[in-house]
């Protein structure tokens, strides 16, 4: 746990990961995050966080300082909805998540992340045709989905030579939107991104 500091992260560019550690050193992403997100929102009020942040891959992101979002909110109390709405988003996505490690084959896990990942980023205009970058390397997607980096590759191969799947330098395309999302019995309605987004 760590004392936050005065200011907040916003993503701007790339995916960022929230997660905890065991002593022993072992990591448990909780939840991954894309431009526009404020992972650590939660710091307006707390003043010790008991996650980490963490770049994936490439990316970029800018501090807001905690005076500035308060001065805001109260020029513009509809701020404080929305800012509340985005952390209660963030508690939804950690507790799918949760069902998707423990409740899930690593199979269905891993086609659960590729479908939110790609309805994730379809929303912000980084995704198109069912295809994306994913900068995440096979140990942070172990670290992702609870399940080794052999397994990960192992699962990664299956989604492949099942034709639902190609990745190549980085980038995930989807062929069959239908197999994977079935296969994981993926349901947006998490992500509470409106009708039209969550089609």
């Amino acid at each position: 746990m760590k004392v936050t500091a005065p200011r907040s992260v916003v993503v701007l560019e790339g995916i960022v990961s929230t997660y905890k550690t065991t002593q022993a050193g072992r990591r448990q992403a909780m939840a991954y995050h894309v431009p526009g997100d404020v992972p650590d929102l939660q710091s307006l009020h707390l003043k010790v966080l008991d996650n980490s942040i963490s770049a994936v891959g490439l990316c970029r992101v800018g501090f807001v300082q905690h005076d500035a979002i308060r001065h805001s909110m109260r020029a513009h109390p509809r701020l404080e909805a929305v800012f509340w709405r985005s952390t209660l988003i963030d508690a939804a996505l950690v507790r799918e998540w949760m069902l998707n490690v423990g409740r899930r084959e690593a199979y269905a896990r891993m086609a659960h992340l590729l479908c939110e990942l790609i309805t994730r980023l379809q929303v912000i205009g980084l995704s198109s045709d069912y295809t994306c970058l994913l900068p995440m390397t096979q140990p942070e997607l172990a670290d992702a989905l609870g399940i080794t980096p052999v397994h990960v590759n192992r699962t990664l191969r299956d989604l492949k030579a099942a034709g639902l799947i190609t990745l190549r330098s980085r980038r995930l395309t989807v062929h069959d939107w239908e197999g994977p999302k079935a296969a994981a019995e993926f349901d947006p309605i998490y992500l509470h991104l409106g009708s039209d987004e969550a089609e």
